[in-house]
């Protein structure tokens, strides 16, 4: 009679990053801590230090992850929208025109509202605009929700798709109060480390960094400067979001991503939840165009066209839908990959120039081999924890040896 154990079946893997997430989820949480902070650290320093084998050799490379910081909070507040509650939103670039527009209105010299009389004329910082922004953004998002998001699929794509379109129209033609087609200049930045060498502060576009300076801070120009602040931005929102998942929003959220019409059978208030979902992305993407305000200090209804919200969903689709590591791998690709190959040139042409057909090809790519992204969301026991989950998966060793027998 054999008492032989067999071994226990693992999970076929897919890919690199599952691989990387399933060794990730066996570790315990304060070893999670040690490798993430450290983990953290490097990323913050790698704007000081470039590796050349990464380094943009065309464009500043504090610039770049700067850029990576603003696309990774708008994969971010995206992915709640579509990777958890399900929700196809097609002009995700209004809210983060609408975040964008409210720090032009509120600090641009060229501002209408900015020039009247008032407590308008007080000039606000750059951090006090923040949650004004994220509010209107929040308050956008709710509207919009209310009477739409009683629609599903296509019809909601197609109304959100409206959306962001009716936001660029409003900009580029209510002149009066947005200052139409002109845009809004010298928005403000913030005002952190003003001094003889660095007049405007750290943020400011005139700080180029000093290269061959020993002092971290005054090595890094204003496109690390605005890194390591959105940084911290995604790191708080990663969090917040990360919290709602484990509670019982996120678990609403993905019961209606999954079959809404059987949440809402089992008692989930669907509309609620849904109006929730949109609310939130609303307001991270409104955080992310306050980034994008305050870095560029100029905003017009050219830059918030149809094309960048698609760009924004292909972070997400080739992340992984779902996945909060995998859409912020997603955000790096996008801002990373067109800079990156600025200075390859084909005949006359950049190739950073065909970043919208290389982009497009790979999605094509991913939907024929891999539709659910680099980093497929894993379906977990959100209601019992993840030792819940780690015990649902591990097979009894009594039952495998008495099969044996």
């Amino acid at each position: 009679m054999s008492h032989t154990t067999q071994p226990a079946p693992t999970r076929p893997m897919r890919g690199v990053g599952d691989a990387i997430r399933s060794r990730w989820d066996g570790l315990s949480r304060p070893a999670q801590w040690g490798i993430g902070v450290p983990a953290i650290i490097l990323i913050a320093l790698l704007p000081l230090f470039p590796p050349p084998l990464i380094d943009t050799p065309a464009v500043n490379f504090g610039v770049v992850m700067a850029q990576f910081a603003m696309y990774a909070l708008i994969a971010i507040g995206l992915n709640v929208v579509v990777g958890q509650a399900g929700l196809l939103d097609l002009g995700y670039v209004g809210f983060f025109a609408v975040g964008a527009y409210t720090v032009g209105l509120m600090t641009s010299p060229n501002s209408p509202w900015n020039q009247a009389d008032g407590w308008l004329n007080t000039p606000w910082s750059w951090f006090i605009c923040v949650p004004f922004a994220i509010a209107a953004t929040a308050l956008s998002g709710l509207i919009l929700g209310t009477p739409t998001l009683r629609l599903r699929g296509d019809y909601l794509a197609i109304v959100t798709l409206g959306f962001g379109e009716i936001v660029r129209l409003m900009a580029d033609n209510l002149g009066d109060i947005t200052n139409g087609s002109l845009g809004l200049s010298r928005i403000a930045h913030p005002n952190v480390g003003e001094s003889q060498q660095h007049p405007e502060g750290y943020f400011s576009s005139g700080n180029l960094g000093d290269k061959h300076s020993m002092n971290l801070l005054d090595r890094a120009g204003s496109g690390t400067w605005w890194f390591w602040l959105g940084l911290v931005f995604v790191i708080l929102v990663l969090l917040f979001v990360g919290n709602l998942e484990r509670s019982r929003v996120g678990r609403a959220w993905v019961a209606i991503r999954e079959d809404e019409d059987v949440a809402e059978m089992m008692g989930v208030p669907t509309f609620k939840f849904k109006l929730w979902a949109f609310t939130i992305g609303a307001a991270i993407g409104g955080l992310s165009g306050t980034l994008y305000a305050g870095q560029v200090s100029y905003v017009s209804p050219g830059e918030f066209d149809i094309i960048k919200s698609m760009l924004f969903l292909c972070a997400v689709v080739i992340g992984g839908s779902g996945n909060k590591l995998g859409v912020i791998v997603g955000a790096f690709l996008i801002a990373y990959l067109p800079w990156r190959f600025q200075s390859v040139q084909i005949g006359d042409q950049s190739l950073g120039d065909y970043k919208y057909l290389m982009f497009g090809l790979a999605l094509v790519v991913m939907m024929i081999f891999r539709p659910q992204g680099l980093f497929p969301v894993r379906q977990k026991l959100l209601a019992y924890g993840r030792q819940i989950a780690r015990a649902v998966r591990r097979p009894v060793a009594g039952a495998t040896a008495g099969a044996d027998q």
